[in-house]
């Protein structure tokens, strides 16, 4: 089983944002059904490419003069601090913590922001031209 099925979850229309929504996914899923072992490192690559991935969408934002660019870089950076709580613990060996956070709170709020947020701002890009 899958925490989110690659081929339901919603597409914005901006090639490189689903690009990386794709790869977020499935580094997702994987991290779900790591073992012990694998666990920290799958989880240091998925905060790295959160990271990545939020500042691309910001420098996005702000190349395209996006109006509610506050808000979604304010809730990149409130999900990034979250996460590195959540990997201070797994970098502890306390692996529970990660793991519900993989499954309990991450898929929720992607696609949440993916259908909310992250939507708005291609349609945004889509309509006024891309940066």
């Amino acid at each position: 089983m899958t925490l989110i099925d690659p081929a339901a979850f919603r597409r914005v229309g901006n090639p490189a944002i689903d690009h990386d929504h794709e790869s977020f996914v499935t580094l997702l899923n994987r991290l779900d059904a790591a073992s012990n072992t694998e666990f920290p490192g799958l989880f240091q690559l998925l905060f790295e490419h959160t990271e990545q991935h939020f500042a691309m969408e910001d420098q996005l934002m702000r190349d395209s003069r996006f109006p509610a660019e506050a808000e979604h870089t304010g809730e990149h950076q409130r999900v990034l601090g979250e996460f590195k709580q959540f990997k201070s613990r797994v970098d502890k060996g306390m692996l529970v913590f990660g793991r519900s956070f993989v499954r309990e709170r991450l898929p929720q709020w992607f696609q949440l922001h993916v259908s909310t947020m992250d939507s708005a701002l291609a349609a945004y890009i889509n309509a006024n031209g891309k940066p």
